[in-house]
């Protein structure tokens, strides 16, 4: 039921919302992965971060996509929770986990890996000002370090910060570019993966279209 009810949430509200609500630019589609393990890395800077990135796998395989997502918010109302963990399908981690939940912060991650799926983890932690990329976390490292066959897709959004920003509710139409990277892997420690990843974002922010004042 889940999964039925998942499909029909992407097909019927999320591609509509995305491919006609937003004038989307999809550059370098060919990078979109296909199967996993792999965990697709994107900027944040809207809820409508995640919506986006899931309208643009094949119903066929979006069973197998699972955002990853902050407990302390999409697990705070019963309805929220109940749409995102069995509509969405998101895996909730906490982002201030205690010293014994440390350990298994990422548990349902590595299973999700160890089946093949694919993760979209934003590697920000949470979304910032619209536009602007945070520093990065090295949750990411830390996950994928135990699955060598695991690569890390980089992917840079632009305009969806004007579109739907932080603190605001508002849905207003822009244009909106998703620029997919190469696929990355066997980062040597914590350190270079941050350093890999900003100058992925560096380069594929240059590719973006979307001019912002």
């Amino acid at each position: 039921m889940a999964r039925i009810l998942r499909v029909l949430f992407i097909l019927l509200f999320v591609k509509p919302l995305v491919f006609i609500g937003l004038g989307l630019n999809i550059i370098n589609r060919k990078n979109l992965p296909m199967n996993g393990p792999v965990v697709v890395a994107a900027n944040h800077n809207s809820h409508l971060d995640t919506l986006v990135l899931l309208a643009l796998f094949p119903i066929s395989i979006i069973h197998k996509v699972r955002p990853v997502a902050a407990a302390d918010y999409f697990l705070s109302n019963p309805i929220v929770a109940w749409l995102s963990l069995n509509v969405i399908g998101i895996i909730p981690i906490r982002r201030s986990p205690s010293k014994e939940q440390k350990e298994a912060i990422f548990d349902e991650c590595h299973k999700a890996l160890e089946q093949g799926d694919i993760l979209i983890i934003f590697p920000e932690g949470s979304r910032g000002e619209p536009e602007v990329m945070s520093g990065l976390k090295k949750g990411i490292y830390h996950l994928v370090k135990d699955h060598p066959q695991c690569s890390v897709v980089p992917v840079v959004m632009r305009g969806l910060g004007a579109s739907l920003p932080k603190g605001t509710a508002m849905f207003v139409p822009f244009n909106c570019d998703v620029v997919l990277g190469d696929s990355v892997n066997d980062f040597a420690n914590a350190a270079e993966f941050v350093e890999v990843m900003q100058d992925q974002y560096r380069q594929l922010s240059e590719q973006c279209i979307v001019q912002l004042e």
